[in-house]
């Protein structure tokens, strides 16, 4: 059994990889930034860097991610990483996210190398945009104006459910199959939003449409949402790369680790649909 330490367990990947830890029979120990509510949290703040250091004992495995809202990524996981080297962690994952090595002065590649060139059995996975973002971050839009407004055209994504990100995860995480290699990760297939709305009108039983709006509208929208500026042009400059195409791109990587092919967007709209439901 594995003493694995899960940073970002209340978020949509990290609480999905806890519990599959732990049904796997691994301890499981959920870092959280705000004080433990249960046995098996511990509390670090990357921001900050309080609680860094007591979060890792005992640990011989983690699960890292960059916290949400944050656009130094490298200078938050970079004590991360050096503290996994002091203890001489057996493995670590890192998520990033598609894309990210595509320039390497780009701070989640900064990350990603720092990672790379620690000397820790790693794996790095990238994936697309999550399926959950629209039951999450676009979900207010979807339930007011039964809408998903974004600046990305008619350009499609092979957005990839979160469950699979957490299936993968946990597998590096517990195996040294594909030691110290890394991995897009993807859907099965490549979606525009117009197709995605329809497969949400078809699980709500109400008609769900996708409006293209300009990135300056976007932006506003994030900002009037209290969203940080920084991170808020951050996600305005991503969506332009969905609009550019960048996103369609679909790959073999969760077959290949998992065995399985990756879940459609039809099985996660129908396993969601009470989010959207009239």
């Amino acid at each position: 059994m594995s003493h694995v330490l899960v940073f970002g367990a209340s978020g949509t990947v990290g609480s999905e990889l806890s519990r599959g830890l732990a049904a796997q029979g691994e301890r499981v120990v959920e870092v959280t930034s705000r004080p433990p509510r249960t046995a098996n949290q511990v509390q670090a703040d990357l921001v900050t860097g309080a609680g860094l250091r007591a979060a890792f004992e005992g640990a011989d495995r983690a699960f890292l991610l960059a916290p949400p809202g944050h656009v130094n990524q490298d200078e938050l996981l970079g004590p991360v990483i050096d503290e996994a080297h002091a203890r001489g962690l057996k493995k670590v994952v890192l998520m990033s996210a598609m894309g990210a090595n595509a320039d390497e002065g780009a701070p989640l590649r900064k990350a990603e190398m720092r990672l790379e060139a620690s000397g820790l059995a790693y794996n790095i996975i990238r994936p697309n945009w999550f399926m959950q973002n629209f039951n999450t971050y676009w979900l207010q839009g979807i339930v007011q104006q039964a809408t998903v407004a974004l600046p990305v055209g008619t350009a499609k994504g092979s957005f990839i459910d979160a469950r699979d990100i957490a299936a993968v995860a946990a597998k590096l995480l517990t195996s040294d199959t594909f030691a110290n290699r890394d991995f897009d990760l993807t859907g099965p297939t490549a979606l525009d939003h117009d197709a995605v709305a329809a497969l949400l009108s078809r699980e709500a039983g109400r008609i769900i449409s996708f409006r293209d709006i300009t990135p300056e509208a976007m932006l506003e929208g994030l900002l009037a949402a209290g969203m940080p500026k920084p991170y808020s042009q951050f996600l305005v400059v991503i969506l332009g790369y969905f609009k550019a195409g960048y996103s369609e791109r679909t790959t073999d990587a969760v077959a290949q680790i998992l065995g399985r092919a990756p879940g459609s967007f039809e099985r996660y709209a129908h396993d969601h649909r009470a989010f959207w439901a009239a």
